[in-house]
């Protein structure tokens, strides 16, 4: 309790800081304005401030979990937002005070008493043109964190792939996959868009639809009142599902590894609940006349250290040897290369998720770069290595920052051919 106190206050003094010292700049180009425009930004500076504040302290003393669920995610989104940009403020701040700094000591050592600004008076005034940049810089990436928590968080874009298989039975022509991944119910707040999310999905008149993992962020119960809406998707196969690294509470600590056991229970019976059919190292068949597919899905399987291998391929893959086309679910994008490539060479095509493709980057037609492609390989998109494929879902929530800049939540449609 100590400890938390001491770095409440620490994480207090930094914070007022940060905060007065930013507000410098405000205060500078506000300082040209007539009165009643001027006290209205002060007001309306520091009453975000307090606002900003009293959440975090809401957070600190255990209060957050009773807040609506609104509240808590687009709360932290601003709250973490507004802060970056001070930080972008303050480092314009201290290069111009550090270069005017140096200029004071510079006159003061020739014995000079001119000011560096030119005048008599001695203080060292701040730049409003730096004030003004540094504003208007900062004003960038606060203009687009917000329409990316308040419009693009769960503003849905489809994409489709055609995979060509040279395997592929001709009844299988045209076979229709749809995927989503990464759900994060823990995070969703607005049913309407989710729903508007669901739609979609359901026009695709998919064959079968595919959900590869991460149904919640830490705790079953977060999915409860969403199962009636993900219950009504809807495919000629049904929904076929897998577990990703935040189904299993890793990140929450439990009282007792029962209670983490009985967590992980209760999210499987969600799934069944749901109608999904949750392929936990075990695999389906999908028959015609002329061939089958094998849908293999396993448990959250990661390369990195940070996430543990409970996919178990030895356990899933028996059985399917003699299936025409090998469909993989594997929640995480590097098993692909860490196993799946190396020991299962007839695995058709992987699909994953995991990623979110970092929920920012740029994407179009002509470039796509996200922060992910630093720690993934395949981070978004359909990739190729000879003749497997694998296909990295964006996902369709969203976590800890509550929204998405330029990488919009996902729901795919891919379309098996004969190649």
């Amino acid at each position: 309790m100590a400890k938390l106190y001491f770095f409440s206050i620490l994480f207090i003094i930094l914070y007022a800081s940060i905060e007065v010292y930013a507000f410098q700049a405000f205060r500078t180009v506000a300082a040209a304005w007539s009165s009643w425009p001027r006290r209205i930004t002060y007001l309306l500076y520091w009453s975000i401030i307090i606002l900003g504040f009293v959440f975090w302290i809401l957070r600190m003393t255990g209060n957050f979990d009773h807040m609506p669920k609104a509240m808590k995610t687009w709360g932290s989104g601003i709250f973490i937002t507004a802060l970056f940009c001070k930080l972008i403020i303050i480092l314009f701040m201290l290069g111009d005070d550090a270069i005017r700094l140096t200029k004071w000591i510079s006159l003061k050592y020739n014995g000079s008493n001119t000011s560096i600004s030119g005048s008599s008076d001695a203080k060292i005034s701040r730049s409003t043109f730096i004030s003004t940049a540094a504003i208007l810089t900062a004003g960038i990436p606060f203009y687009f964190s917000m329409k990316g928590i308040f419009i693009d968080a769960l503003n849905f874009k489809l994409r489709t792939v055609k995979i060509p298989l040279k395997n592929l039975p001709k009844s299988f022509e045209g076979f229709k996959i749809a995927q989503i991944s990464d759900i994060h119910s823990g995070s969703l707040n607005d049913l309407k868009k989710v729903k508007h999310g669901i739609d979609m999905l359901n026009g695709l008149k998919a064959d079968v639809i595919f959900f590869t993992g991460d149904l919640v962020n830490d705790i079953a119960t977060e999915v409860v009142e969403f199962k009636e809406l993900f219950a009504s998707l809807k495919a000629k196969h049904g929904v076929m599902s897998i577990t990703g690294n935040h189904d299993y509470g890793d990140y929450v600590n439990w009282d007792s590894k029962e209670a983490k056991q009985q967590n992980l229970n209760d999210l499987i019976q969600h799934h069944k609940d749901m109608g999904w059919d949750i392929l936990m190292n075990e695999h389906r068949f999908i028959e015609h006349e002329d061939g089958k597919l094998a849908i293999i899905g396993i448990e959250n399987y990661g390369e990195n250290l940070r996430f543990p291998k409970y996919g178990k391929m030895d356990k899933a893959y028996p059985g399917v040897e003699n299936a025409d086309v090998k469909l993989l679910l594997s929640h995480d994008p590097s098993h692909w290369d860490g196993q799946v490539r190396k020991e299962y060479p007839d695995i058709d095509v992987m699909f994953a998720g995991h990623t979110h493709g970092f929920q920012m980057g740029i994407e179009n037609k002509y470039f796509k770069w996200s922060p992910s492609k630093f720690v993934y390989k395949q981070w978004a998109g359909l990739y190729q290595e000879g003749k497997q494929f694998l296909y990295v879902n964006r996902g369709f929530g969203f976590l800890g920052y509550p929204g998405r800049i330029g990488i919009l939540p996902e729901v795919t449609l891919i379309e098996l051919v004969q190649g």
